[in-house]
C-alpha cells in the first residue's frame, strides 16, 4: 500500500522538506490590483509583501478549483494500483479548501481522507509533516489519522497583529475600532480555539508581546510537565522581531536549533498586514 500525502499552500513548510517526503501542495490563488497568482509558484513571499504595502485595495484570496483537486487525486492514485491518499487541510473557519477538498475526493475514483488541520501556517504543517514521516514508516491510514488527531489537541497558534489597519480592510473590526486602536497603539494577539480567529489579549509593545507568548509557552509545556515535539515562528516582514521571540523562547527550553522561522504564506498575510508575527507549537 502506497499513502500519498496533499496539503496547501498555507503549510508554510520549506521548499526542501516537502521535496524529501514527497508531498503534494495544492497552492491557493491571491489577486493583487486586478492581477491573479498562484502562492508560492508565481509570486515569491517578499514579492507580495511589497505588493501589499503598495497595493490600492486590499488582496484578495481564493481556495483552489474543485477541478485541481480532482486532478491531483486521480494523478496520485493511478500512480499505484493501492494508492490511499491523505489531504490535508487549512482551518476551515478561515477558507472553503477543506470543503472543496471533501467534494472533490467524492467525485474521483480514488481513496481519498480529507481533514480540516483546524489550523493555518505551520500548525497546520506539523500534522503535514507527521503525516508524511508515518506514511514512510509504512503507517496505516487510520493510524496517521489517529496520530494527526492526537497533534491538533496538542497544538497552540498565538498570532500578534502589528497594525490594525488590514483587519479593518478584511471586514473583521470596524474603521473607527481601527482608528483608535491604532492610536492608542494596541497590537491583538490572537488563537486559534477550534479553528476560529479568537482574540486573546492586547499588547502595546513588543516587548510585551514576546512576554506574553513566553509565558503561554512556559505555561503550556514545563507547568504541565509537558515538552514541546515541535516549535515555529512564522511573520511578514519581521524578522528580527522573529529572532528575538525565538531567543525568550529558547531561554526556558533549550529548544533553539529547533525553532524554525520563516515567512509566512501571502494567503495569511493578506488578512494580518506587514509586522503580524506567530508562535505555534505541539506538545506530548
Amino acid at each position: 500500500m502506497t499513502i500519498r500525502i496533499v496539503t496547501d499552500s498555507t503549510c508554510d513548510l520549506p521548499k526542501e522538506w516537502i521535496e524529501e517526503l514527497d508531498i503534494e501542495v495544492v497552492p491557493l490563488s491571491i489577486t493583487v490590483d486586478g492581477q491573479t497568482y498562484l502562492d508560492g509558484i508565481d509570486i515569491t513571499k517578499s514579492e507580495f509583501l511589497e505588493k501589499l504595502i503598495n497595493s490600492k485595495e486590499l488582496p484578495k484570496s481564493s481556495q483552489p478549483a474543485i477541478g485541481v483537486f480532482q486532478e491531483v487525486y486521480s494523478r496520485l492514485a493511478n500512480e499505484h494500483e493501492d494508492t490511499q491518499i491523505i489531504s490535508i487541510h487549512l482551518t476551515e473557519g478561515m477558507s472553503g479548501t477543506y470543503q472543496t477538498a471533501q467534494l472533490a475526493s467524492t467525485m474521483v475514483d480514488a481513496n481519498v481522507t480529507v481533514i480540516n488541520s483546524s489550523f493555518i501556517s505551520h500548525a497546520l504543517g506539523f500534522q503535514v509533516l507527521e503525516a508524511a514521516r508515518w506514511a514512510k514508516e509504512d503507517k496505516s491510514v487510520e493510524e496517521i489519522v489517529a496520530h494527526l488527531e492526537s497533534i491538533k489537541e496538542s497544538s497552540s497558534l498565538y498570532l500578534m497583529v502589528d497594525t490594525l489597519e488590514y483587519l479593518a480592510k478584511g471586514g473583521r473590526i470596524g474603521k473607527g475600532k481601527a482608528l483608535l486602536g491604532s492610536l492608542l497603539k494596541i497590537k491583538p494577539i490572537a488563537s486559534l480555539a477550534d479553528g476560529v480567529y479568537t482574540p486573546v489579549e492586547k499588547v502595546r509593545t513588543h516587548l510585551q508581546m514576546i512576554k506574553l507568548l513566553t509565558k503561554k509557552f512556559e505555561e503550556d509545556t514545563l507547568e504541565k510537565g509537558k515538552q514541546a515535539k515541535a516549535v515555529a515562528i512564522a511573520h511578514i516582514g519581521a524578522e528580527p522581531l522573529a529572532h528575538k521571540l525565538k531567543e525568550s523562547i529558547d531561554k526556558i527550553s533549550n529548544l533553539s536549533s529547533n525553532i524554525l522561522i520563516t515567512e509566512t504564506s501571502p494567503i495569511i498575510s493578506t488578512h494580518t498586514g506587514p509586522g503580524a508575527i506567530a508562535l505555534m507549537y505541539y506538545t506530548e
